[in-house]
């Protein structure tokens, strides 16, 4: 086992905020799929929608967010129709609903969406980076871990590709990178415990911290949310004992004091 402990991080949402850059990429997208007639008949705003940003919590894969942003624009979908409190609560439900109305599968947005960002990155990599904010308190306190002898992981649902093209230029060097091509989180912090100590895992999904406390071999792992991130209006609410909110005054303090 190496002996440097561990600090995995989610990257959306807990590094960067990329909200922009999703929305530019899943509206371009939705464009290069659709046919000719629908071009004539669906149309898309430049401008982030209200209804987008809004459910950015309730999103697991990139791909849910091509689907959003084509319900986004059609004025007949669910999305529009329902409130979003409504929506929200059939999330996974609405989402599939919105495939079989498209004809589309999550296997195919996932790849036309990484088509997409490799076209923006090839004809414009400095627009295409400036869609992106990174948390610049996260990344400097990152940058000071290795005074406390720890390293660092990221831990994302975005390809392990564009994820280390971002990390690069925000002048982040962590020791592993897993993308979606990589498993499940939970899947993969399993095989990392058997190789590492994992001083801390943050997020900005309950849900996801919540599946890492279910598993009983994950329990060494101290879980935190990040109070800056994309959550839901509940998520700070009765949070369970196995999770801590993080927030950025308590991020500056040594790891040690963290719990």
């Amino acid at each position: 086992m190496v002996e440097k402990p561990l600090i995995v991080l989610d990257f959306d949402g807990v590094i960067v905020d990329g909200i922009k850059e999703y929305w530019s990429s899943s509206r371009q997208t939705c464009i290069n799929l659709l046919s000719a007639k629908e071009k004539n008949i669906i149309s898309f705003p430049s401008e982030i929608p209200k209804a987008f940003k809004a459910m950015r919590p309730w999103v697991n894969y990139g791909w849910e967010m091509v689907i959003l942003a084509a319900e986004c624009a059609n004025n007949t979908s669910q999305f529009k129709l329902l409130d979003l409190q409504n929506f929200s609560k059939n999330y996974e439900i609405e989402c599939s609903l919105a495939l079989k109305k498209w004809g589309w599968t999550p296997f195919q947005l996932q790849e036309a969406l990484n088509q997409t960002r490799k076209k923006a990155i090839s004809n414009n990599f400095n627009q295409w980076l400036n869609l992106h904010r990174p948390f610049s308190l996260v990344t400097e306190r990152l940058k000071t871990l290795e005074n406390e002898g720890i390293e660092f992981a990221v831990l994302t649902t975005k390809s392990i590709e564009f994820t280390k093209k971002l990390l690069d230029c925000f002048d982040l060097q962590p020791n592993l990178v897993f993308g979606h091509e990589s498993g499940s989180k939970v899947d993969v912090l399993n095989q990392l415990l058997q190789k590492r100590r994992i001083r801390g895992f943050i997020e900005d999904r309950r849900t996801t911290l919540e599946k890492v406390l279910e598993d009983p071999r994950l329990k060494s792992i101290p879980c935190y949310l990040a109070s800056w991130g994309y959550l839901k209006p509940q998520d700070r609410n009765n949070l369970p004992s196995g999770i801590k909110l993080l927030n950025l005054d308590i991020l500056r303090e040594p790891i040690s004091k963290w719990s």
